[in-house]
């Protein structure tokens, strides 16, 4: 059985868009860059977090290769601290993750 969508409930529901502008602010304003480089950092250090769990290897062990403290992989994967190109393309090297520029 098919069912068809109800155009008033779906007249009231939210969109995303409207969602994010009242609680990040408009797009290009201050709040919403902040929002959105902090996300982009959650992601990168998500992506190098997982690597690094699939190759069961350690923060520590990951952060002596790298030279760099425990403590600042744990931020960077949290999405907490910004780091350099030169620092992500160190660590992805070192968990074996290639990136291209296209």
């Amino acid at each position: 059985m098919i069912r068809k969508l109800d155009p008033e409930k779906v007249a009231k529901l939210h969109k995303v868009d409207d969602l994010f502008n009242r609680k990040y602010g408009k797009e290009g304003t201050p709040t919403r860059e902040a929002f959105e480089q902090h996300a982009l950092s959650w992601y990168y250090g998500e992506l190098l977090k997982d690597k690094r769990k699939e190759l069961k290897v350690t923060q520590k062990q990951l952060a002596e290769k790298v030279g760099k403290k425990r403590e600042y992989i744990a931020l960077l994967e949290k999405g907490e601290t910004d780091m350099q190109l030169s620092t992500f393309l160190n660590i992805s090297q070192a968990l074996g993750l290639r990136f291209a520029l296209v």
